[in-house]
This record gives C-alpha cells, sequence and structure tokens, in this order.
C-alpha cells in the first residue's frame, strides 16, 4: 500500500539491502541470490507507528494505579518490560514513541537493549522521566507525607522555569530521544484533577526553549482547555490526550501545525476495569464523562483539519492490542487511510523521521508488515497482522 496516495498496487516488489529499502516498484527482477518473500496475496504496509506507548512500566496491571510501582524492584520492573516489547513489536508496531516512565530511565534501559539485539522489541524513542510539578500528573502519590521517595520516582519534579530547564539538560545528558511535560492534571494519578493546569505558561516554554538547544522535541500531556493551549503556545510538538480540547485550541492546533495524540480507545480498558472493580474510585471518578467528550473533540479536530497522529496510551490496555484503536478512529470520522496515515507518515512526520520512516520507499528502514485482506474495506484487519519485518530482519511470519 502507498499510504501517501492511499492507493494499493499491485504487482510490486521490494529489494531490501542493510536493512533498508533499496527499491520498490512493479515487477522489478529479482537478483541473483536474494532471499524472497511471497507475500502476494496480502496486502504489505509499513511498519506501524503508535506515538504515545509506555512499555517500560512492567508487565500490565489493569488496575492502573501507580502505587504497585513501590511494590516492586526496578529491575523487576524492567525485566517485567520485556514481554510488553515482544508483543508490541509482533502485532504491527516497528516504532514507538515512549512518553515517560514512573521508575527514571527504565525506558531508556529498555530501548538500549532492543538497539544492542539482547531482547527483542519495536524501534524506541524514549523520555526517560516524566517532567512535573510536585504531586502533579505522572507524580508517584497517594502515600503518607513522611515517605521519602528514591530518586527514580521522582526525578522528573520541577517548579519553576529554571528547574525545568535543569530537568530538560539532564534529561537530555542522559540520552533521551524527546521531552515529556505534564500541562494539566491526570486521570490515573492519586489526587490529581484532569481539569487543572499544573504548569506555568513560563515553566512549559522554558521546556520548549531548552529542549531546542539539545534538538529535541516536546509532547505535553494535557487534558483540560487552558493547560491544552498553554502548551501550544508554548510550541509543543504533539498533546497528548487533548481530552477536553475548545473551539480556541482546536484553531491554535491548527495554527500552530501541533499535532494532537488523542488515545480515544482506551477509555474501553478503564471502563471495564471499574465494572470488575479492579482500578481505584478516585481513577473512576477523574474519568468520569470525558470518554465521549474526548472522542467527539476528536472528531471536531479532524474535520478542522488538525493535524493528528496515532496513540494510544499503552499499558492503560493490555500491550499488543493497539491496532483496536484504528476502528475507533474510523468510528468517530477518520476514514481507514487517514487513520493508517495517522500511525505511518504523520507519525514518523511527528518524530522528525520521515526520511527513514513512516513509508515503504527507498532509503527507508525496511520496516514492513502485511495482512489478510484490504484495511482499507476493514481497518479492523490491521488488529491481526501476519507478517513483521523491522529493518530486514523477520520477526513474525504466519501463513
Amino acid at each position: 500500500m502507498d499510504v501517501e496516495t492511499g492507493h494499493l498496487l499491485t504487482n510490486q516488489v521490494i529489494l531490501v539491502r542493510d536493512g533498508k529499502i533499496q527499491t520498490v516498484g512493479e515487477n522489478l527482477p529479482i537478483p541473483v541470490g536474494a532471499s524472497v518473500i511471497d507475500l502476494s496475496k496480502m496486502t504489505v504496509l509499513p511498519g506501524l507507528i503508535d506515538c504515545h506507548t509506555h512499555l517500560a512500566d512492567g508487565a500490565y496491571d489493569d488496575n492502573a494505579d501507580p502505587m504497585s510501582q513501590l511494590k516492586r524492584t526496578a529491575s523487576q520492573v524492567a525485566l517485567e518490560s520485556v514481554p510488553n516489547a515482544r508483543v508490541t513489536l509482533e502485532s504491527g508496531f516497528t516504532t514507538v514513541r515512549d512518553v515517560g516512565v514512573y521508575r527514571a530511565l527504565n525506558d531508556i534501559a529498555l530501548r538500549d537493549a532492543i538497539n544492542h539485539g539482547y531482547i527483542v522489541g519495536p524501534r524506541m524513542f524514549v523520555a526517560g522521566a516524566y517532567i512535573t510539578i510536585t504531586g502533579g500528573a505522572g507524580a508517584m502519590t497517594g502515600f503518607a507525607p513522611d515517605i521519602q521517595l528514591p530518586w527514580d520516582l521522582h526525578y522528573g519534579e520541577a517548579n519553576s522555569p529554571w528547574e525545568v530547564r535543569q530537568k530538560v539538560r539532564l534529561l537530555a545528558h542522559n540520552g533521551v530521544d524527546h521531552i515529556k511535560v505534564l500541562s494539566t492534571g491526570a486521570v490515573l494519578t492519586h489526587g490529581s484533577n484532569p481539569n487543572s493546569s499544573e504548569f506555568t505558561p513560563e515553566e512549559l516554554q522554558a521546556a520548549v526553549d531548552e529542549a531546542k538547544n539539545f534538538g529535541l522535541r516536546v509532547e505535553a500531556h494535557a487534558h483540560a482547555p487552558e493547560g491544552i493551549k498553554n502548551a501550544i503556545r508554548a510550541g509543543v510538538a504533539s498533546v497528548e490526550h487533548a481530552t477536553l480540547i475548545d473551539d480556541e485550541g482546536i484553531a491554535l492546533a491548527k495554527q500552530h501545525g501541533t499535532y494532537l495524540d488523542m488515545d480515544i480507545y482506551d477509555e474501553e480498558c478503564i471502563q471495564e476495569a471499574g465494572k470488575n472493580n479492579k482500578i481505584p474510585g478516585d481513577f473512576l471518578e477523574h474519568d468520569r464523562n470525558l470518554g465521549e467528550a474526548h472522542r467527539q473533540n476528536f472528531n471536531k479536530a479532524l474535520r478542522a483539519g488538525v493535524k493528528m497522529s496515532f496513540g494510544t496510551d499503552a499499558g492503560v490496555c493490555p500491550y499488543g492490542i493497539a491496532a483496536r484503536q484504528f476502528a475507533f478512529m474510523v468510528k468517530y470520522g477518520m476514514t481507514p487511510i487517514q487513520a493508517i496515515r495517522s500511525a505511518t507518515s504523520n507519525a514518523a512526520d511527528l518524530l522528525d523521521k520521515s526520511n527513514l520512516l513512516g513509508s515503504l520507499q527507498p532509503g527507508k528502514y525496511a520496516d514492513i508488515i502485511a495482512v489478510a485482506g484490504d484495511p482499507l474495506a476493514d481497518i479492523r484487519i490491521l488488529e491481526n497482522v501476519k507478517f513483521v519485518m523491522k529493518e530486514g530482519k523477520i520477526y513474525k511470519q504466519e501463513p
């Protein structure tokens, strides 16, 4: 599939050399001695990209309570994350933007282990830690005030523009790929309020300016309208969730070219856990009435022509099922090709990696997946990927 044009091409041959696509074209001659993989009965697409994951937070826990991190060592959490990486890759996502961990720098370790070939997983672009206010979204909260947390559980705490700059500098020194700030309260944080603004405009501006000094982009978690607009005005590359974005926020996002990375499926997992009494009551209260508003605002932003990327908040839902979000994106207004582009060419653009990712073109990584059927006719076909190649290496091949 040519994701740029939306056309299904036939009789195509893709030549791969040294992990990258060398040539693509119709009925190309096969070089002597080349290994041949016949995917002619399938639809072939570029590897998918999830721009909002949390692969390095350990084994999936459907009670969604960050306090569970306190029951495990950092090394245990890191080792529990190994299957998360494998199942994500095998589901067709060859690249992820991982946007924060409770145990700081675990995501860097997971990324590097994959890059060294020690474990199997997608290509990871990581944030290293959340940058957040004291007691803010993404912080480790809910324990007694006289409990002292270890360094890695409050690594990104910052309460002024200069403290924000210091955290960005520290994370850049530790080798992160991007910066994650939290502009409003959160659903899955004790003592938080998704409707509240947290970082000030000055603090958000400091994060973006300092990140630019290191060639890094910034994404901002934001649910509430004012926090969303503060982040856009500061110059973030994307707003995560954007749950309650208003008309002014939509106009600002379009004006600034800001991506909205709206995880409109994971409400299903939160509410299902609530029905089974597996999620803390305060989290359910935070989440109340947000789900449908989120989805309607997704539709409004889409109709307004705002740039959209694919992000699922993987870890809120079980790992490996991110593709279920495609059907929800189509249900709430996207065409199938728009949904596919959100996880391919748009996602690559957000990552500033369009030269390497997002389409099947010469010079790009040989990240190739295949499905049995036409996802333009039934987007849910992407929930059952049959073939996965990352950088020319096959990781999954089913009949």
